[in-house]
């Protein structure tokens, strides 16, 4: 996905940052502990796609978060 975009995207449920998961293909979402799927390169930011995250997933995502990288 292009950077440029991702960085314009938030989160439809609380307009929080999104990061990407390359392996999965997801953009997450921390605040809203939902991970929403990039289908053809194009990402599907609606609640009702969107997977909810497991405590082990949101406790990663928080830490890469508040570490300042990536999430991959």
């Amino acid at each position: 996905m292009d950077k440029k975009l991702l960085e314009l995207l938030v989160c439809p449920v609380t307009k929080g940052p999104l990061r990407m998961n390359a392996e999965r293909t997801e953009l997450l979402s921390a605040s809203a502990k939902l991970a929403f799927p990039v289908r053809d390169g194009i990402p599907i930011l609606l609640e009702q796609e969107a997977r909810p995250l497991s405590d082990e997933e949101h406790e990663a995502l928080r830490r890469t978060v508040s570490s300042g990288s990536a999430a991959q």
